[in-house]
Order: structure tokens, then sequence, then C-alpha cells
């Protein structure tokens, strides 16, 4: 699926790792480069601490998750319910 530049600007990303000092990131800017769509990240509390990487990067859970996240929401175990799913049999 392709990345949609539209909606990945303002987006916000934790970063499993540390990253030049920092966790969290927010996506400023994105262009393309033949096929490839890149995306410039920030780090929130930092704005010198900025970075261009493939924006397919950002789908891979191992390096990226959405939003900002705090330490512990990170290493929670995976909730697959939903309260808020209905069933509908």
């Amino acid at each position: 699926m392709p990345v949609q530049k539209r909606h990945m600007i303002g987006s916000k990303w934790t970063a499993r790792q540390t990253t030049w000092g920092w966790r969290h990131f927010q996506v400023v800017n994105c262009k393309n480069h033949g096929r490839w769509v890149f995306a410039e990240l920030v780090a929130s509390c930092d704005d010198s601490i900025r970075f261009w990487l493939n924006a397919q990067q950002l789908r891979d859970p191992n390096l990226w998750q959405t939003g900002w996240k705090t330490l512990a929401e990170m290493n929670a175990p995976a909730n697959d319910f939903d309260p808020d799913l209905t069933v509908i049999e």
C-alpha cells in the first residue's frame, strides 16, 4: 500500500530505540524521489534534531510506533481486544 503524503505531515511517531537522544518525533515534510516517499522527522523536544527517512520504515513496528508512547505503553503486551468493537452475528 502506498504511503499517503498528505496524511503524514503532522503525524507523530515514537522510535522503538533512542534516535539522536530522543524517541518522540513529528513528520514536518515529505518528498518523492522516484517511486519512494521520504519523510522529514523532527524531535518533539529539540527542533535542531531532524532527519529524512524512507517513509516505508515508519510501517515497521519493530522500528516505529504511531503516536507518542511512554516506555510503559511501548513495553505493554499487545492487546488484540478492542473495547469499542461491536460484534454483529
